[in-house]
């Protein structure tokens, strides 16, 4: 993939086990407990106002809530931890009655999980490399094997341990234990970048470091398991190894978390890292990464001004820098090198104009022309957008989008020697099989770059993740990895005869351009179509624009024009709204509730208008898109009148409430999780470092126009006064890395502002620290919020 790759220690959940037949069938509503004289609910707490006077260009506005952000102050901080406390017993207070509830839900969704943590092994050169979870243990371990010593292992299921009985030897290695790496950082393994080096052996990494709040490098020796004596480095934030294995590069940030330096460390050297690069302005942020021959380190840098890439040269990292592409603005640029030409992947504006979609270019790498002469590869096809392209010696690999449907086609490289660009059908593109209804497809690490099988995430609403290893030079393709709900049912109805036929249809499959190509037998796909239905609808929006909307139902328990519904949003930074098949959702598609995705201005999948008309001063634009999908779903009786309900993630929070702010009788509760509220002062007076990509996101409060817009669209300061507000369950975390003085901040001026409802709670829940690195916690906290949703909607 042409992009930076992120690992992390603890790798998603979304597979499901079949745990019970009849799981598909159940269908319960919630009922609160019955008692002969109900007690009075729950008062909320009253946070403490202390009124501040805040001014800036023509706007004068008071806080009485600022004061929960004022981390150095430590009587302040004593306050907070109070008023928290008051939150978490109000919370479990509003909640118990649900405890039941909670409990058969946690239970339906922990059966729900993958008990094989493990990763498919992924080849690289002569070693296969993968992580499991021991019994017991709380975080994975990274092992290897040769994959030369037994071609038939290809889980570390079988043999069990590494252990090959035929030969009696030990065929796994352990690269590195998670739990011990847990204690060297107080319990906690968090880990952020993971490269092997080319020549197999050292791995560098960073584990965040909770105490200090930054993430920290270490590199091991494979061979012996011991670490390096250096580097060890704080706030690192890119990784790129060099001289095939025997130096890297790293970038530390700044106090403010902006990357600013690399350094070069040679392996097990003890003379000092050289520094490189350090960008002094504090506006230009830099990024490093080595193209997939190992030939090159690309280093971006970028500010709100320009973007600008150079080459290092892997052999020799001390030749200095060549400017090889600079662009005005921030723009998406990543640079791939393949047989002595260039690759450049960009969305950079095209002869001073503005550009919808990314496109390819090309360069000899050798180029004395100054500037530097690149070549469009294809001819821009308005029908037919490529979303991401990856890299192998043999072929070029195209992620492409028509309309809504995805596709995946490989072009064989070298490419002809050109100097025109072409049309893509030129090149007799073979697209591989696709299941039906994919939202997303995500490039796989695919390190081996002389390896022709590809690896890809294949993403659907209907149908757990399914991870696909693709031969480029003869077309076969096979799942690798993706929980089989429909296994044990489809064996016991049709016996063996279905793994023939699926063995069969898998190994003969032939290429195809993308007309031709057809959806795969959802069965061969693991695909639930059968027990879900997925429906794409257009809705207008108030002027106009058209908005994407998926619905996602049980064909069994859906009730006509009496079904409750939860409206996702997320809509910033040209990010495609995650529609996977999510395990928890589960519990309510199987109690008849509608789960729908509305992809708003601002997020992607759309071009690069549909983002910019959803970005700084046109931030409304999302806003009205969401609410126009909420109405839609509400008027075509699709989801009963009263009974929608809102869900949004970080930026999708701040999407969610302002459309609350907006139209309160719409929706009936929602749930804001480690939500964006406090637009306004968050842009003026960072507590947390923001990045360039923020400001280009949400705007410059400099600027009077951009100011004025971020005042109107930021909840904490479009809260309606003596309104009846739907119940609202937010999410936030003691860890300050989410900003929890916002959410806590939005909940106490709406219950200062609106009016009280007992049956219309605003409930702030508080999480220790970062749920999502243990799925168990995730089944609890999806447990709460679904007996919310249950308890406040579906009641």
């Amino acid at each position: 993939m042409l992009r930076h790759l992120r690992t992390t220690v603890c790798h998603r959940s979304t597979i499901i086990l079949w745990h019970q037949h009849n799981d598909y069938h159940r269908s319960a509503k919630y009922n609160p407990p019955k008692t002969a004289n109900p007690p009075s609910p729950p008062k909320p707490p009253k946070a403490p106002q202390k009124p501040q006077t805040f001014t800036f260009h023509d706007v004068t506005w008071e806080d009485p809530y600022s004061w929960m952000s004022s981390l150095q102050d430590k009587v302040a901080m004593r306050h907070m931890d109070m008023y928290m406390e008051q939150e978490e017993k109000y919370t479990e207070a509003v909640m118990s009655d649900t405890e039941r509830l909670q409990t058969k839900l946690q239970s339906e969704m922990a059966s729900r999980l993958n008990f094989d943590l493990s990763t498919p092994p992924l080849r690289w050169g002569s070693w296969l490399y993968y992580r499991r979870v021991e019994e017991g243990k709380q975080y994975p371990v990274l092992c290897r094997r040769l994959a030369s010593l037994n071609e038939e292992f290809i889980s570390h299921k079988s043999p069990s341990s590494g252990f090959d009985f035929t030969s009696g030897k030990r065929i796994e290695q352990k690269l590195l234990d998670y739990n011990q790496e847990a204690e060297r950082f107080g319990g906690y393994a968090y880990e952020e970048l993971s490269e092997i080096s080319p020549d197999h052996k050292f791995l560098a990494y960073t584990m965040y470091d909770k105490d200090n709040d930054y993430f920290k490098l270490s590199v091991r020796n494979l061979n012996s398991g011991a670490l390096c004596s250096k580097p060890h480095a704080n706030r690192v934030s890119n990784l790129a190894w060099v001289k095939d294995g025997q130096a890297l590069l790293y970038v530390i940030t700044d106090e403010n978390r902006r990357p600013y330096r690399i350094y070069c460390s040679m392996i097990g050297s003890t003379d000092e890292d050289v520094l490189l690069l350090e960008e002094l302005d504090e506006n230009v942020y830099v990024n490093i990464r080595h193209t997939k021959d190992f030939h090159f380190v690309t280093v971006n840098t970028f500010s709100p001004t320009f973007s600008k890439v150079f080459l290092i040269n892997a052999a020799d990292p001390f030749s200095g820098m060549n400017l090889v592409w600079e662009s005005e603005g921030i723009v998406h640029c990543v640079l791939e090198h393949h047989q002595g030409y260039l690759y450049l992947f960009t969305d950079a504006p095209k002869d001073g104009q503005i550009v919808d979609s990314h496109y390819l270019l090309r360069s000899p790498v050798d180029s004395s022309s100054n500037p530097r002469i690149w070549e469009n590869v294809f001819i821009g096809d308005q029908n037919l957008v490529i979303e991401d392209v990856d890299f192998c010696n043999s072929h070029l690999v195209l992620i492409t989008r028509e309309g809504r449907k995805y596709g995946i086609c490989s072009v064989a490289l070298p490419l002809p020697g050109w100097k025109q660009a072409v049309h893509l059908r030129e090149l007799q593109p073979h697209f591989l099989p696709l299941p039906k209804h994919v939202c997303n497809i995500s490039p796989g690490p695919n390190y081996d770059y002389h390896s022709k099988t590809m690896r890809f995430t294949i993403s659907s609403p209907v149908m757990p993740d399914a991870v696909v290893d693709y031969d480029l030079s003869n077309g076969k393709w096979n799942i690798v990895q993706q929980q089989n709900m429909l296994h044990e049912r489809t064996r016991i109805l049709y016996g063996t005869a279905l793994s023939s036929a699926i063995a069969e249809k898998t190994t003969n499959v032939k290429f195809s351009s993308m007309n031709d190509v057809k959806s795969e037998d959802g069965n061969l796909w693991n695909d639930l179509s059968e027990f879900y239905a997925c429906e794409h609808h257009d809705v207008s929006s108030y002027d106009g624009a058209m908005v994407p909307l998926t619905i996602v139902y049980s064909r069994k328990n859906r009730k006509d024009n009496q079904s409750p519904g939860l409206l996702h949003g997320h809509g910033a930074y040209g990010e495609i709204l995650d529609k996977r098949w999510r395990s928890e959702l589960k519990s309510l598609l199987d109690r008849g509730w509608i789960v729908a995705y509305a992809d708003v201005r601002g997020g992607g999948g759309g071009g690069k208008k549909w983002h910019h008309d959803g970005r700084r001063t046109k931030k409304q634009n999302s806003i009205k898109d969401y609410i126009s999908c909420a109405k839609y779903l509400v008027e075509k009786e699709i989801v009963q009148e009263n009974k929608l309900a809102g869900w949004g993630y970080s930026v999708g929070g701040l999407l969610v409430a302002s459309a609350i702010n907006c139209c309160p009788d719409l929706f009936r509760a929602a749930v804001l999780k480690v939500p964006f509220l406090d637009a306004t002062n968050t842009l003026l007076y960072p507590i947390l470092p923001l990045t360039a990509a923020d400001y280009e996101e949400f705007g410059y409060p400099g600027d009077i126009d951009e100011f004025h817009a971020i005042r109107k669209f930021s909840p904490y300061d479009n809260i309606q006064k003596d309104a009846l507000y739907p119940a609202v369950l937010v999410s936030s975390s003691f860890n300050t890395r989410f900003g929890v003085w916002e959410a806590a901040k939005w909940v106490a001026r709406v219950r200062e502002q609106t009016i009280y409802d007992p049956k219309h709670p605003i409930l702030l829940n508080l999480t220790i620290d970062i749920v999502e690195e243990n799925r168990y916690l995730r089944c609890k906290e999806s447990a709460l919020e679904t007996a919310f949703l249950l308890k406040t909607v579906d009641s």
